[in-house]
C-alpha cells in the first residue's frame, strides 16, 4: 500500500490579509473567529498595531469588557507578574465580570503565597521523576487507542484523540476505566460549551453549569471514596495534604482534580490533532517520523504551533502600564497565548511548523508560579504518542474536511478525518 498525496497540506496557515481599520469591529470574544484561522490575521494585526486593545463586550456581568494582549513580552508579563494581576477573579472570559468561586481553593485560582503552599506537594508528585513512572500505562493506553485502526484505512484522528487525556489522568487519578467516556463528555461541556457536539438545547452557559455540576459531583464522589480507603493516587495525595497547618478541605481537593481533569483534556488532544491536520498529506510527516532525535524538539514544535489553550484572564490589582498603555485595577486581561506563540519579535519563521527549531520558549503552558503543574507528564504523553503514531503509520492523509471546536478558550478539533497507511514490518 503506497501513500496517497492529498493536496493543500503543505501550506502553513499564515494569517490572511487584514485592514487595520477592521480591529475595531473584531469580536474576539466570539467562539467563530477563534474557531476558524482567520484569527491568526487578527492577532497579526493585533500585534503590529494595537497589542494591548479595549474590546467592549456586552453581557458581561459588572465588566465592561476587557484588555486584548497579544504580544510575547505582554502575554508573559501579564500570566507571571502575580503582584500586578490576580488570578482570584477568573482565570478564562467565561467568567468575566463574575467571582471565580474556586478562588483560593484551586491551585489555578488562588494567588501566591497560599498558591505556592499548595502547590509543592503536587509538584513533587508530578515531577519528571514522578512522570515516569507512568510510561507503561500511558504506552498501554495509547497503542490501545491506536489498535483499531493499525491496519490503515479512514479513521477520525480527533475522536481516537478524545480519549488520551483519561489514558493520561486516569491512573494518575485512580479513575475507573468505565467512568472515562463520561469524564470526556463533561470535560467537553465544560471546555468547549459553544461547540454544537456539546452544547446542551438550554444554551451554552446552561451547558457550563450542567458540565461543572456533574463534574464536581464526581469527584466528591471520588474523594469520598478515598477518604474511607486511602490509596496511593494524587486524589489521596491531596486528602492528606495541609495548607497553613489545616487539611486541604474536601472542596478544594475536588475543584484541583476537576482542574487536573480540564488541563489534559485541553493539552493533550489538541496538540496532536493541530499536529496532524497540518502534517497529513506532506513529507514532513515521513521526516520527522524517521527522526527519533527530533522527537522533544517536535513535541514542543507541536505546543506551540497548538497553543490548545487560546487564552488565560488575569486581573489587574492596580493601575499597571502595558506598552504604553494604563490598565486600571480592576479591569480584566485576556492574555492569547495563541498570538504570543506566533509573535516574530521572538519566534522566526513563526507560521511554519519547524521540528528543529530552537530555542523554543512557547508559552503553551502558561508563564510565572502558574505554569502547568503536569507539564512534564504532558510532555512525557505527548513524546510516547507520537513514537506509538510513527510506528503505526508510514504515513496519513487527510480523508475530508477537519471541523474545529467552537470555543473562546479551546483552540482544537472537534473532526479530523484521516487515511493511515500503515508501517511495513520491516520498515525502521
Amino acid at each position: 500500500m503506497s501513500p496517497r498525496s492529498a493536496p493543500g497540506g503543505a501550506a502553513p496557515p499564515g494569517p490572511a490579509h487584514l485592514d487595520p481599520g477592521e480591529l475595531s469591529r473584531v469580536d474576539l470574544a466570539d467562539p467563530a473567529l477563534l474557531a476558524s484561522d482567520r484569527r491568526y490575521a487578527v492577532w497579526d494585526q493585533l500585534r503590529r498595531h494595537r497589542p494591548v486593545h479595549w474590546q467592549p463586550v456586552a453581557d458581561a456581568g459588572t465588566a465592561r469588557g476587557f484588555w486584548s494582549v497579544t504580544r510575547y513580552e505582554d502575554v508573559n508579563r501579564v500570566l507571571a507578574d502575580h503582584v500586578c494581576f490576580t488570578s482570584e477573579r477568573g482565570t478564562l472570559l467565561n467568567l468575566l465580570g463574575r467571582r471565580d468561586p474556586a478562588a483560593g481553593q484551586q491551585m489555578a485560582a488562588t494567588d501566591p503565597p497560599r498558591h505556592d503552599r499548595m502547590r509543592l506537594p503536587v509538584q513533587r508528585a508530578m515531577s519528571a521523576s514522578s512522570a515516569r513512572r507512568y510510561v507503561q500505562d500511558v504506552t498501554a493506553g495509547v497503542r490501545a487507542l491506536l489498535a483499531d485502526h493499525a491496519a490503515g484505512g479512514s479513521f477520525d484522528a480527533a475522536t481516537v484523540l478524545a480519549g488520551l487525556p483519561l489514558v493520561v489522568v486516569g491512573p494518575l487519578l485512580g479513575v475507573p476505566v468505565a467512568d472515562w467516556p463520561d469524564l470526556t463528555r463533561l470535560a467537553g461541556m465544560c471546555t468547549a460549551e459553544d461547540d454544537p457536539a456539546y452544547q446542551l438545547p438550554e444554551g451554552a452557559e446552561a451547558t457550563l453549569r450542567r458540565g461543572h455540576r456533574e463534574l464536581f459531583a464526581y469527584f466528591t464522589d471520588l474523594a469520598r471514596q478515598r477518604a474511607r480507603r486511602g490509596g496511593e493516587d494524587l486524589v489521596s495525595l491531596l486528602l492528606r495534604m495541609e495548607v497553613d497547618g489545616e487539611p486541604l478541605g474536601r472542596g478544594s481537593v475536588v475543584s484541583n482534580c476537576y482542574s487536573l481533569l480540564l488541563g489534559a483534556s485541553v493539552t493533550l488532544p489538541h496538540v496532536p490533532a493541530a499536529a496532524l491536520a497540518h502534517l497529513a498529506g506532506t513529507d514532513r510527516y515521513a521526516r520527522w517520523a524517521h527522526r527519533p532525535d527530533l522527537l522533544t524538539s517536535g513535541v514542543e514544535e507541536a505546543l506551540r504551533w497548538a497553543s490548545p489553550a487560546s487564552h488565560f484572564m488575569r486581573v489587574a490589582r492596580r493601575p499597571v502600564d502595558l506598552s504604553g498603555v494604563t490598565v486600571a485595577a480592576g479591569e480584566a486581561v485576556v492574555a492569547w497565548l495563541g498570538s504570543a506563540n506566533r509573535d516574530p519579535a521572538v519566534f522566526a519563521h513563526p507560521d511554519e511548523f519547524d521540528v528543529r527549531r530552537a530555542p523554543n520558549r512557547h508559552l503553551a503552558f502558561g508563564a510565572g508560579r502558574h505554569y502547568c503543574i503536569g507539564s512534564h507528564l504532558a510532555r512525557l504523553a505527548l513524546r510516547l504518542f507520537f513514537a506509538e503514531l510513527f510506528a503505526t503509520f508510514e504515513s496519513l492523509t487527510p480523508d475530508g474536511e477537519p471541523v474545529r471546536v467552537r470555543s473562546t478558550f479551546l483552540s482544537g478539533y472537534q473532526r479530523l478525518p484521516l487515511v493511515g497507511w500503515p508501517r511495513r514490518r520491516d520498515d525502521s
